[in-house]
């Protein structure tokens, strides 16, 4: 038994699967948080994120919660298809940074500090940044298409 080959190795078929999953569950999540701004799921609504915008002297916060939630509805959907993958990715990532930097502002890093830090934010916005080096994978709408 090779334990170098067992700690490193892995084939083309291993990657594509990972990248999969995680498409599908963190495009899952994307949209799962667009539609708690929708009122779907969760207690939240988008009267409640925009007077939490407003709070925050976001600029045209009815305008911007709006964005925030089709940037996750939309990127979130095509992320887990594997649809515009790249594109939809960027999206994201501007929308975390956003995020990070207005909605978690003076809460530096863990989510679970008072107010919440920018820990999940980050961690979505590098997850996608990994989505755009590596691309989709085999299993995607983009791989089929394309």
């Amino acid at each position: 038994m090779d334990l170098g080959a067992i700690l490193t190795q892995t084939n083309d078929q291993l990657v594509d699967l990972g990248l999969l999953i995680g498409r599908v569950a963190i495009g899952v999540c994307f949209v799962v948080h667009a539609l708690g701004k929708l009122g779907v799921v969760g207690p939240g609504n988008m009267q409640g994120f925009e007077a939490w915008l407003r709070d925050l002297g976001v600029p045209m916060a009815a305008l911007q919660a709006r964005m925030a939630m089709l940037s996750e509805l939309v990127g979130g959907t095509l992320l887990a298809l594997g649809l515009m993958t790249r594109p939809a990715c960027l999206v994201l990532i501007g929308t975390m940074i956003v995020a990070g930097l207005i909605g978690h502002k003076g809460g530096g890093y863990l989510i679970t500090n008072d107010p919440p830090g920018r820990e999940y934010t980050i961690n979505l916005a590098v997850i996608c940044l990994i989505f755009v080096l590596l691309g989709p994978g085999a299993h995607s709408l983009d791989a089929m298409l394309f």
